[in-house]
């Protein structure tokens, strides 16, 4: 069993957590806590062990059990699941690095602090390596279409235009409430990062944000090698692990309709871990192809960090894996 410790425990880091949980071949040792609040009365009701951040600790307010200090944590894990806030990770990676033990991070952290990581691109290269990077949602999100793509058809460029959430759905700080922003940095970071894992493929990206929490949207123009036909595209997205056809003919015509799906087919939280392609939009004019793409930001990495787990001890090969970590979390 592989020991699997969860350092931040918030909109990644619970779900992280969940899906440790229902793998038979790892064991969650705990997560941490800086305070108390309902995420940790959640972990503490589940039976989840936790461990504060803050030294010195030896108990949280409000009835809240420890089992130790977060070194306590570590020491225990084959590997930690780095879920903390940007920025915080790399001053952990000192941490994680003084106890010798392996970690994922996440992908608003620097490309330096591990090797980027989408599991169906390149968890062959990444594998055994001491520090992982789980790329951001957005760049997860055109990873694995565009490597599809690519395998069958060759790209010669990509533009993509990202139209992103605002904040996600719990959180009250952030906006804009009634405005588009856009990026005024071109290109945005999110087509340099594709190349951390997809180095050969041209991309350029540009994003704005509007005021929705449910999800991210993509445009994607792309300039193929090969001269594709829709039928063909259409096919090969339904062949693409994690990557889920949605159609306007069967009344989804929106993000809020996909997350209303994802939760009658009954996934937890009402996630949708799969990038959903919309079949109508996929279109081919000469060498060109495009179409439209929906990414749900809080949960579409998940399956990523736990094949990074494998990824990084070296127990299976990619594509097992992937089989196995679907097949606990019922994805396509």
């Amino acid at each position: 069993m592989i020991k699997v410790g969860v350092v931040g425990y918030g909109t990644i880091g619970k779900r992280v957590a969940d899906a440790v949980l229902l793998q038979n071949d790892m064991e969650l040792v705990g997560i941490t806590a800086n305070s108390y609040n309902y995420r940790i009365k959640t972990a503490q009701q589940k039976g989840i062990k936790i461990f504060p951040m803050t030294a010195g600790y030896e108990h949280i307010e409000h009835g809240i059990s420890v089992a130790g200090s977060v070194d306590n944590l570590i020491e225990r894990c084959d590997v930690v699941v780095d879920c903390t806030p940007k920025g915080a990770a790399c001053k952990n990676k000192e941490m994680y690095k003084k106890h010798q033990v392996k970690a994922i991070f996440q992908g608003g952290e620097s490309h330096e602090v591990g090797k980027s990581f989408v599991a169906q691109c390149n968890y062959e290269e990444v594998a055994g390596a001491d520090f992982i990077r789980v790329v951001s949602c957005n760049t997860t999100g055109l990873c694995r279409t565009l490597h599809a793509v690519d395998w069958k058809y060759g790209i010669k460029g990509v533009h993509a235009t990202m139209v992103r959430r605002a904040a996600d759905p719990w959180d009250i700080r952030h906006g804009p409430i009634n405005a588009i922003v856009p990026n005024l940095i071109l290109p945005s970071h999110h087509g340099p990062d594709v190349r951390t894992v997809l180095p050969d493929i041209e991309v350029f990206t540009i994003s704005l944000s509007v005021p929705t929490t449910v999800m991210h949207m993509h445009s994607l123009t792309i300039d193929l090698k090969k001269q594709a036909d829709t039928e063909g595209v259409i096919k090969l997205f339904k062949d693409t692990t994690r990557v889920r056809m949605v159609k306007n003919a069967e009344g989804i015509r929106s993000t809020a309709e996909i997350m209303e799906y994802a939760k009658d087919i009954g996934n937890s939280r009402g996630d949708m871990p799969e990038i959903c392609v919309w079949e109508e939009t996929i279109g081919t004019w000469g060498n060109k192809l495009f179409y439209l793409q929906a990414v749900h930001q809080e949960s579409n990495v998940v399956p990523e960090n736990v094949d990074a787990v494998r990824a990084a001890i070296g127990v299976c090969s990619g594509e097992e894996s992937i089989r196995k970590t679907n097949e606990s979390m019922s994805l396509h």
